[in-house]
Protein backbone atom coordinates (compact mmCIF):
# COMPACT_ATOMS: atom_id res chain seq x y z
CA UNK A 1 0.00 0.00 0.00
CA UNK A 2 1.54 3.32 -1.07
CA UNK A 3 1.54 6.27 1.27
CA UNK A 4 1.89 9.97 0.59
CA UNK A 5 5.55 9.75 1.66
CA UNK A 6 6.33 7.14 -0.99
CA UNK A 7 4.86 8.75 -4.10
CA UNK A 8 7.10 10.41 -6.69
CA UNK A 9 5.67 13.90 -6.11
CA UNK A 10 6.43 13.78 -2.42
CA UNK A 11 9.90 12.37 -3.05
CA UNK A 12 10.66 15.23 -5.47
CA UNK A 13 9.35 17.73 -2.92
CA UNK A 14 11.59 16.34 -0.17
CA UNK A 15 14.62 16.35 -2.49
CA UNK A 16 13.94 19.98 -3.47
CA UNK A 17 13.53 20.94 0.20
CA UNK A 18 16.87 19.34 1.12
CA UNK A 19 18.65 21.04 -1.80
CA UNK A 20 17.16 24.41 -0.89
CA UNK A 21 18.11 24.05 2.79
CA UNK A 22 21.68 23.18 1.79
CA UNK A 23 22.04 26.10 -0.62
CA UNK A 24 19.98 28.82 1.08
CA UNK A 25 20.67 28.33 4.78
CA UNK A 26 23.69 30.36 6.00
CA UNK A 27 26.97 28.47 6.61
CA UNK A 28 25.19 25.17 5.81
CA UNK A 29 27.47 22.17 5.32
CA UNK A 30 24.77 19.48 5.14
CA UNK A 31 21.02 19.03 5.03
CA UNK A 32 18.68 16.10 5.08
CA UNK A 33 15.20 14.76 5.73
CA UNK A 34 14.26 11.83 7.97
CA UNK A 35 11.05 9.79 7.93
CA UNK A 36 9.97 9.47 11.56
CA UNK A 37 7.66 6.54 10.76
CA UNK A 38 10.55 4.36 9.58
CA UNK A 39 13.66 6.12 10.93
CA UNK A 40 15.07 6.23 7.39
CA UNK A 41 17.00 9.04 5.77
CA UNK A 42 14.88 10.16 2.81
CA UNK A 43 17.36 12.55 1.19
CA UNK A 44 20.56 14.38 2.04
CA UNK A 45 23.17 16.78 0.65
CA UNK A 46 26.57 17.43 2.18
CA UNK A 47 29.84 19.17 1.33
CA UNK A 48 31.81 16.18 2.71
CA UNK A 49 31.49 12.47 2.11
CA UNK A 50 30.28 10.40 5.05
CA UNK A 51 30.05 6.62 5.49
CA UNK A 52 26.54 5.20 5.11
CA UNK A 53 26.64 4.02 8.76
CA UNK A 54 27.04 7.60 9.98
CA UNK A 55 24.09 8.77 7.90
CA UNK A 56 21.96 5.91 9.20
CA UNK A 57 22.93 6.81 12.77
CA UNK A 58 21.96 10.43 12.13
CA UNK A 59 18.52 9.29 10.99
CA UNK A 60 18.13 7.11 14.11
CA UNK A 61 19.31 9.91 16.39
CA UNK A 62 16.79 12.29 14.81
CA UNK A 63 14.05 9.75 15.47
CA UNK A 64 15.12 9.45 19.13
CA UNK A 65 15.38 13.23 19.49
CA UNK A 66 11.82 13.85 18.29
CA UNK A 67 10.00 10.65 19.15
CA UNK A 68 12.01 8.81 21.77
CA UNK A 69 10.00 7.25 24.58
CA UNK A 70 10.67 10.04 27.09
CA UNK A 71 10.02 12.79 24.53
CA UNK A 72 6.65 11.27 23.66
CA UNK A 73 5.82 11.05 27.37
CA UNK A 74 6.66 14.76 27.81
CA UNK A 75 4.49 15.65 24.80
CA UNK A 76 1.61 13.62 26.21
CA UNK A 77 1.86 15.32 29.62
CA UNK A 78 1.95 18.80 28.02
CA UNK A 79 -1.06 17.96 25.84
CA UNK A 80 -3.01 16.57 28.78
CA UNK A 81 -2.28 19.55 31.04
CA UNK A 82 -3.16 22.04 28.30
CA UNK A 83 -6.23 20.16 27.10
CA UNK A 84 -4.82 19.59 23.61
CA UNK A 85 -6.51 16.72 21.76
CA UNK A 86 -4.62 17.01 18.45
CA UNK A 87 -2.38 14.28 17.07
CA UNK A 88 0.13 16.96 16.08
CA UNK A 89 3.47 16.64 17.85
CA UNK A 90 4.29 19.23 20.49
CA UNK A 91 7.98 19.67 19.61
CA UNK A 92 8.33 21.22 16.15
CA UNK A 93 11.90 22.59 16.10
CA UNK A 94 15.03 21.61 17.99
CA UNK A 95 18.42 23.36 17.91
CA UNK A 96 21.50 21.34 18.90
CA UNK A 97 25.00 22.75 19.21
CA UNK A 98 27.95 20.38 19.03
CA UNK A 99 31.60 21.30 19.41
CA UNK A 100 31.95 22.58 15.83
CA UNK A 101 28.47 22.56 14.33
CA UNK A 102 24.92 23.81 14.84
CA UNK A 103 22.08 21.45 13.88
CA UNK A 104 18.56 22.76 13.32
CA UNK A 105 15.83 20.13 13.12
CA UNK A 106 12.40 21.20 11.79
CA UNK A 107 9.32 19.02 11.61
CA UNK A 108 7.24 19.46 8.45
CA UNK A 109 3.85 20.94 9.26
CA UNK A 110 1.82 19.13 6.64
CA UNK A 111 3.72 15.85 7.06
CA UNK A 112 4.44 15.45 10.79
CA UNK A 113 6.38 12.22 10.16
CA UNK A 114 9.14 14.07 8.29
CA UNK A 115 11.89 16.11 9.96
CA UNK A 116 14.31 18.24 7.96
CA UNK A 117 17.75 19.11 9.30
CA UNK A 118 20.24 21.83 8.41
CA UNK A 119 23.79 21.39 9.72
CA UNK A 120 25.80 24.61 9.82
CA UNK A 121 29.17 25.83 11.04
CA UNK A 122 28.99 26.84 14.70
CA UNK A 123 29.78 30.44 13.71
CA UNK A 124 26.34 30.72 12.04
CA UNK A 125 24.07 33.57 13.12
CA UNK A 126 21.33 31.52 14.81
CA UNK A 127 18.65 34.13 14.11
CA UNK A 128 19.45 34.07 10.40
CA UNK A 129 19.58 30.26 10.48
CA UNK A 130 16.05 30.08 11.88
CA UNK A 131 14.75 32.80 9.52
CA UNK A 132 16.20 31.23 6.37
CA UNK A 133 15.35 27.63 7.30
CA UNK A 134 11.76 28.57 8.13
CA UNK A 135 11.48 30.49 4.84
CA UNK A 136 12.74 27.48 2.88
CA UNK A 137 10.35 25.17 4.75
CA UNK A 138 7.40 27.50 3.99
CA UNK A 139 8.33 27.72 0.29
CA UNK A 140 8.48 23.94 0.05
CA UNK A 141 5.25 23.36 1.97
CA UNK A 142 6.92 22.29 5.17
CA UNK A 143 5.85 25.07 7.56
Amino acid sequence: MATKRMNAGFSDRVTALVKALRSETPDCVASGAVDMATGMLLSYETVDSHPAEVLDLLAGATLDLFQGRTVVMIEDVFKERRGVESDQHYFQEILVNSENLTHLFLRMNDQQDVVAVAVCRKSVNVGMLFAQARRVMREHGGL
